[in-house]
């Protein structure tokens, strides 16, 4: 009996494993449509950092550009404290369209980044799993080209990071603000 019930949980940890693997990708992704300035309207994660911080967090933009060899700037402007905060990331194209890695030359993390979905003029669910030593963690985030989202965009989101393993208050919408909105160009 022992011995069943050990090889069910096997199976069921196996099987939850293999789906956290796959993860969607944006199909037929067109990266030309994807550049261009977008706002934060949802971030979902299993990080402390999120947890510890998320009663503070606020929209941000992000304006993201290719690069020549076919890779993504990502520029995000951030209220912090009383100042606008700014942080760039360089994601590395993969073999497959819509999927990027990026290495954080701050904390040494590797990040597997999927764009899930978008229709490119409205809004994009992103996914990020994030490896660093033995932690993995995961960020789902809705971004919108407006500060405003259709509620079935967000209840998607919320839906799709439920489907990732993350809690309901690991989930957050994120409040609107002026602050370091125009900033960004």
């Amino acid at each position: 009996m022992q011995a069943t019930l050990l090889s069910l949980l096997g199976l069921a940890l196996v099987g939850a494993l293999q789906g956290q693997e796959e993860v969607p990708v944006q199909p037929d992704f067109q990266q030309e449509k994807f550049t261009g300035k977008w706002y934060s309207i949802g971030l979902a994660s299993s990080s402390r950092w999120f947890m510890e911080k998320k009663q503070v967090l606020k929209m941000c933009t992000t304006v993201v550009t290719s690069t020549a060899d076919g890779n993504l700037n990502v520029t995000s402007t951030y209220p912090k404290f009383d100042r606008c905060e700014t942080r760039n990331s360089l994601y590395i194209k993969t073999e497959q369209p819509g999927r990027f890695s990026y290495t954080s030359p701050r904390w040494g993390s590797q990040h597997d980044i999927r764009v899930v979905e978008t229709n490119y003029d409205e809004y994009t669910l992103l996914y990020a799993k994030k490896f660093k030593g033995t932690d993995t963690s995961i960020v789902v985030t809705l971004y919108g080209r407006t500060t405003e989202l259709n509620p079935k965009l967000q209840e998607k989101f919320t839906q799709f990071s439920l489907a990732q393993g993350l809690p309901e208050d690991a989930i957050l919408l994120l409040p609107k603000t002026d602050k370091c909105m125009t900033e960004a160009a």
